[in-house]
């Protein structure tokens, strides 16, 4: 079968459209997996400092009660050298 130059260019017209609407297509699936990658990123670094901020708060809590503790203990420990001074 024997093609007329019209129809071939014709066909290659299609051709060419047909690969460039397959190559946007393509490149729009790899474009949101990138987007969705990063979001998926955006999101765990979302956890991690939220996870973060929780453990900060809570040695911050620790600390306080540390500290609350040593001064009850430097308290006592004055009473009793106090106590001990009187009994000698």
């Amino acid at each position: 079968m024997s093609y007329t130059w019209p129809e071939v260019i014709f066909f290659l017209g299609v051709l060419i459209l047909v690969t460039f609407l397959i190559s946007i297509f393509t490149v729009g699936i790899f474009e949101s997996r990138r987007s969705k990658r990063q979001a998926d990123a955006a999101e765990e670094l979302r956890e991690l400092a939220r996870r973060y901020e929780e453990l900060a708060r809570s040695t911050a809590e620790t600390q306080e009660r540390m500290a609350a503790d040593l001064a009850e203990l430097r308290s006592r420990t004055a009473s009793i050298e106090q106590i001990l001074r009187t009994v000698e």
